[in-house]
């Protein structure tokens, strides 16, 4: 299905720089992140902040791909463009960490559309034998948007004011709005077909119950109350409830008939759990540089560049090799990068340079990479046009699923492991110290300040309020939480690998009579 009149050079800018914002919107917010808590408090909510933005990303995921099926791209695609520009207004108004939440979600929502239907389009609207080359360059943009963000984070945060990282994204959004709703000429040849609202309401309760259980469980209720019980009950009910949906419905939001395609399931599996692991590095090394090493928010956005631009070589290669060779060849030694690099980051402690760092960080870049170009479109290539926006979009749900839980997970992971060494050290402190409490001498601390909260280390000016002997105590704590952090984030990074075992002798070749990418061997 190939649109006609449209401008393609101007409908895959807009494309392009819709992914960008989307896409660079976690990094630019990962490497502010310890300016913006350091401003609003409340480093116990960070992690909301990203995983908000997620959880309604991956909600409309699905429900966007298959509407687009339905219902034509176009229009949800312009959709996604509003809502995700006004949450970033929104963004730069909040003046406490519940608010940036809040509007947090607002931009995932819009990003739900925006990112599984920019792959679809680009499917529809470009020849056959350019979807290679062109699913790299879309590959690519996941990378060079994680470069921007880095940077753009570091500077405005230092230079400017952390509203801007949000603010940002308005003359992109209004560009990209331009260029689809008025150069952006779709083919009507969609699909009626039922909508699986049952499918959509009970997927999004079962992970948002999910991820507040996780989330608020051992912190604000005890793993025992009956709050956090009655959430991962509901999580089961709802799941149960969901797959119950999908068997009987005519259309469903996730076909699960789809994933008995070799390519198809292996791909999402890979995307999951490579998610997963990616998202933990980007994240937590921003934290590590600024928390351990005592850096500025340029250092962090600095350290995560080279890790983007590790993913833009092997994203680029991806997309063209994949017409060469097959997807197993490019994701097995990719992935294995990927795992290397998570175990060479567990080696870290607070006497690492940045260079060490850097070249770590390489590594995982190059690891990730190719699953951003070569697992899409080894997803819509098995299956009709009318089919292809359900495909992105499950494909994108469960990479987003796996962040969503990486990030939920590891950040309980790391909180409890940080807590437990730091009121450790702290004790030790006071031992030596002949009994004082926790190690703090008499009238030493600055008033106020609660070392519970260690959004304190990510600001300057706290860090040279704290006495040497808490600081080096609490950042140890920090330094070893991270660390074991990123060995648990190397478990999903394996099982990805394994999986692109499973991938098959398949590769994408051109079938000179219909013009169209098929399975080959």
């Amino acid at each position: 299905m190939v649109a006609r009149k449209n401008n393609i050079g101007l409908v895959l800018a807009g494309l392009l720089l819709s992914i960008l914002m989307a896409s660079m919107d976690n990094t630019i917010v990962a490497t502010a992140m310890g300016d913006i808590v350091g401003k609003l408090g409340g480093l116990d909510k960070f992690v909301w902040v990203t995983s908000a933005y997620m959880v309604a990303e991956m909600a409309g995921m699905p429900i966007f791909g298959k509407l687009s099926d339905m219902y034509g791209r176009k229009k949800f695609f312009v959709f996604g463009i509003i809502v995700f520009m006004l949450g970033s207004a929104l963004c730069g108004t909040a003046t406490s960490i519940v608010e940036l939440t809040m509007y947090r979600a607002i931009q995932g929502i819009g990003a739900g559309a925006l990112v599984p239907i920019a792959f679809t389009i680009m499917f529809d609207v470009v020849a056959p034998e350019a979807r290679g080359k062109l699913g790299g360059l879309f590959g690519a943009v996941f990378g060079l948007s994680s470069v921007f963000g880095p940077l753009l984070g570091a500077y405005i945060t230092q230079y400017a004011t952390w509203e801007w990282v949000f603010y940002i994204n308005l003359p992109l959004g209004l560009i990209a709005f331009v260029f689809i709703a008025f150069f952006y000429k779709e083919s009507h040849q969609h699909q009626s077909q039922q909508i699986d609202w049952l499918g959509a309401v009970t997927l999004i309760g079962a992970v948002v119950c999910l991820i507040f259980g996780l989330e608020l469980g051992g912190k604000t209720y005890a793993w025992s109350s009956w709050q956090i019980l009655g959430l991962f009950s509901g999580f089961v009910v709802l799941a149960l409830l969901f797959l119950w949906a999908e068997s009987r419905a005519k259309e469903p939001i996730i076909s699960f008939s789809m994933f008995r395609n070799r390519v198809y399931w292996s791909s999402n599996v890979i995307a999951m759990f490579s998610g997963a692991a990616f998202i933990t590095a980007s994240v937590y090394i921003p934290i590590f540089i600024q928390g351990v090493l005592g850096g500025k928010a340029t250092n962090s956005g600095l350290v995560l560049l080279p890790m983007m631009l590790g993913s833009v070589v092997t994203a680029s290669m991806g997309g063209v090799l994949m017409t060469k060779i097959k997807y197993r060849n490019i994701m097995i030694p990719t992935l294995a990068l990927l795992v290397l690099g998570l175990g060479l980051l567990t080696t870290l402690d607070e006497g690492s340079s940045l260079w060490t760092i850097r070249v770590f960080m390489v590594l995982v870049g190059l690891g990730v990479g190719a699953s951003f170009s070569v697992l899409s479109n080894a997803a819509m290539n098995a299956f009709e046009p009318q089919r292809r926006g359900a495909a992105s979009s499950t494909l994108n749900f469960l990479r987003s699923l796996g962040m969503t839980m990486g990030i939920t997970i590891f950040g309980i992971v790391q909180s409890q492991v940080f807590t437990r060494k730091m009121n450790d050290a702290l004790a030790g402190s006071a031992a030596e110290a002949g009994g004082a409490g926790a190690g703090v001498p008499a009238g030493g601390m600055p008033e106020g300040l609660n070392l519970s909260d260690p959004h304190a280390l990510l600001s300057p000016e706290l860090r040279q309020a704290i006495p040497p002997q808490v600081l080096e105590a609490i950042t140890q704590a920090l330094s070893s939480s991270i660390v074991q952090l990123f060995a648990w984030a190397a478990i999903p990074a394996a099982l990805a690998l394994i999986a692109a075992f499973f991938m098959g002798k398949d590769k994408m070749v051109i079938s000179e009579e219909q013009g169209e990418y098929t399975a080959g061997h």
